[in-house]
């Protein structure tokens, strides 16, 4: 069963990376096999936390899609292309650098999901308001969200995991995930000039258009707005305080699409038609073609091979788990690969003396797997998120067009983050 689960992997990721058929009849065809077999049951598939569908992950985009759609019958898009496009003069480069990082702090502070669910509208407009091609902004703003997801315990679902498996807090992962995070956007921010030469030429007559408008115009239903911040802002302060509650964000979700359902009135198509149904659909594939390498031992056996070659060195296995888990994350999914390799690192842990070396492990994997992310088109939620959103919208981005950039990031993101873990838990510990 094992090798029959990698060879429909291996033909489904195929057909996605190549897009000779669309990806969602991949994905869902992928799926259909391994369930035809009996690698997976009905019961691995939709009732399993481990092989299963990820029913939280789905409620949360499907709840803030909704959300996303309520609020753009106010205006409040428009207003903010129009406002970030004033505060960069006009300058295509500079308004990427704004979104960039009002994209990782946002991240930060929601989950990189959320923010590009609310992001990519802005981005779509500004880039129209000034007539150039939207796809490197919003290529830019994915690998900025999974490096600003990375600095906190709720900014990327794969953390989620792992402080609930290590027992880590929220104070935890800003004291040790922050600071690298940080150098990571600051190195992104270095690079995207030269990744995206030649795709900051904008018309002057453009500009001075958009400099001419007043934002506050843009604003069409003040009223509706107010309602839907008041939502908003409750789920997000829901999110950040989810540990504290205890109610899960796909939850929060949920609740704040439906209340604001009731008493926005929007139309029933108006929030409808910004779900996007076949990026849900997708993911629901994915979740299936993961489950059964997982539900057949494959990832497990890999990711143990892996970390058997240690030899109980704590540095080498420090610096393995990164490697592995920014390779792996990229090409599967870094939340079924964290699910999967917690309980292998928990075991390194136990075998490992020195505390500060143990939890260097930790945060190998976290930001192996949220850097890696980064790697390919399907490595994150935010990712296949956003292309979704980009292709309903006209601007299709191929596989190979966001990976051959996001090889490019992960690689510089990883190299930073190595000397890290070494300076501050090996080093300076």
């Amino acid at each position: 069963m094992t090798a029959a689960a990698i060879a429909v992997f291996t033909v489904s990721y195929v057909l996605i990376a190549t897009e000779k058929i669309s990806k969602v009849k991949a994905a869902l065809g992928g799926a259909a096999v391994v369930v035809i077999l009996g690698i997976v049951s009905a019961e691995d598939v939709f009732y399993s936390h481990e092989t299963g569908i990820d029913w939280d992950v789905i409620s949360l985009l499907f709840g803030m899609m909704i959300i996303v759609g309520v609020l753009r019958q106010t205006g409040v898009f428009e207003y903010t292309a129009i406002w970030a496009t004033k505060r960069a003069g006009g300058s295509a480069l500079r308004v990427m650098m704004l979104l960039v990082l009002i994209t990782a702090v946002a991240s930060a502070l929601l989950d990189n999901v959320t923010t590009v669910l609310l992001i990519a509208p802005v981005t779509l407009l500004v880039c129209d308001r000034l007539g150039i091609k939207p796809t490197p902004f919003l290529i830019a703003e994915v690998f900025a969200s999974n490096i600003g997801g990375a600095a906190t315990l709720v900014g990327d679902p794969p953390n989620i995991i792992i402080a609930s498996r290590a027992d880590l807090s929220f104070n935890d992962f800003l004291a040790h995930l922050t600071p690298i995070a940080i150098i990571a956007l600051i190195v992104l921010m270095l690079i995207l000039p030269v990744m995206f030469r030649g795709s900051f030429t904008v018309d002057p007559t453009r500009v001075a258009d958009v400099m001419a408008l007043n934002e506050r115009e843009a604003i069409r239903d003040p009223r509706l707005l107010a309602k839907s911040g008041a939502v908003l802002l409750v789920v997000f302060a829901a999110f950040i305080g989810h540990s504290i509650i205890h109610i899960e964000p796909s939850v929060v979700a949920l609740l704040g699409a439906g209340i604001l359902i009731l008493i926005s009135g929007v139309d029933r198509e108006d929030y409808l038609g910004s779900v996007e149904w076949e990026t849900l659909l997708f993911f629901v594939g994915l979740f299936i073609l993961v489950g059964a390498l997982v539900n057949t031992g494959a990832i497990a056996t890999l990711a143990r091979l892996a970390a058997d070659v240690t030899g109980g060195n704590a540095l080498f296995a420090t610096m393995l788990v990164l490697l592995v888990s920014a390779l792996l994350s990229g090409v599967i999914d870094n939340i079924p690969y964290v699910a999967t390799m917690s309980p292998v690192v928990g075991d390194l842990v136990a075998d490992i003396a020195n505390p500060v070396h143990s939890d260097a492990l930790w945060w190998a994997l976290a930001i192996g797997a949220d850097f890696g992310g980064n790697l390919t088109a399907v490595g994150a939620s935010a990712n296949v998120v956003m292309l979704g959103i980009a292709a309903r919208e006209g601007h299709p981005i191929s596989f190979w067009e966001f990976t051959r950039k996001g090889a490019i990031v992960t690689t510089l993101t990883i190299a930073v983050a190595a000397p890290y873990l070494w300076l501050r838990y090996f080093v300076f510990a």
